[in-house]
C-alpha cells in the first residue's frame, strides 16, 4: 500500500511497513480517523455486505418503529390526564417493597 493512503507525503511505492521499519516511528495520521477509513475502505468493498445490513436497517426499523405502535401504547398517556398524576403513579411503581408487589 503507497504512503499517500495513510497521508503521507511520500508518493513512492513504499509499503507502510516498509516506511515504519526504516524510520522506527509512525506519525501519520490519529487512530480515530485510521479506524474510520478502515471500516469506511471495508463497507466500499462490500457487495453481498452491503445488502445483509440494508436488511439488518430494515428489520431493525419494523421492530422498533412500526411494531412499538400496535403493541407498546403509552400507558401513562391513557390512564392519567396531567403529568402529576403520571408522576405519582410512577414514583409509587419504584419505591414499591418486594412485599406489596407481590
Amino acid at each position: 500500500m503507497p504512503l499517500k493512503s495513510w497521508g503521507c507525503t511520500k508518493t513512492s511505492d513504499e509499503t507502510m511497513l516498509e516506511y515504519i521499519t526504516r524510520t522506527g516511528h509512525i506519525n501519520m495520521l490519529s487512530y480515530p480517523l485510521r479506524i474510520f477509513r478502515f471500516y469506511r475502505d471495508g463497507f466500499r468493498s462490500m457487495t453481498l455486505g452491503k445488502t445483509l445490513w440494508k436488511l439488518i436497517l430494515i428489520k431493525l426499523l419494523i421492530m422498533f418503529g412500526v411494531l412499538k405502535l400496535f403493541f407498546f401504547p403509552n400507558f401513562l398517556n391513557t390512564q392519567f390526564t396531567t403529568d402529576e398524576q403520571k408522576a405519582d403513579y410512577v414514583m409509587e411503581q419504584i419505591t414499591q417493597t418486594g412485599k406489596q408487589q407481590n
